[in-house]
């Protein structure tokens, strides 16, 4: 069980570094909010894990390292881990993006969309 912990200024504990590998994306709820949190190398991207084509997981599809993207698995539209926004149909919506801030082994995400 992944100890829960609050850190000042609207950071929410999610998980320790080591609980994801490159390339892995996992969802975690903060306040009732699904998260997709995907590593990629030493970077930690959070962004909204449902799709806005369909209502599936993102963080059950494929993460594009390269391109910074990670896939729909049922209807194959790819999210830019940056800004959310859609790469190609059918998701023509963009999905929510979150801060991500690294202290030690801890990773945080606020809940203030970026």
């Amino acid at each position: 069980m992944v100890e829960r912990k609050e850190r000042s200024k609207g950071m929410h504990f999610v998980c320790k570094r080591e609980d994801l590998k490159s390339g892995e994306a996992r969802q975690f709820q903060v306040k009732g909010v699904k998260i997709a949190i995907v590593r990629i190398d030493d970077d930690f991207y959070a962004i909204g894990d449902i799709c806005s084509h369909a209502k599936y997981y993102l963080s059950e599809g494929e993460v594009y390292k390269e391109e910074r993207e990670i896939e729909c698995w049922k209807h194959g539209s790819t999210f830019s881990l940056i800004d959310g926004k859609p790469q190609c149909l059918p998701a023509t919506k963009p999905v929510p993006v979150f801060g991500v801030a690294i202290e030690g082994d801890d990773v945080f995400v606020t809940m203030e969309r970026s």
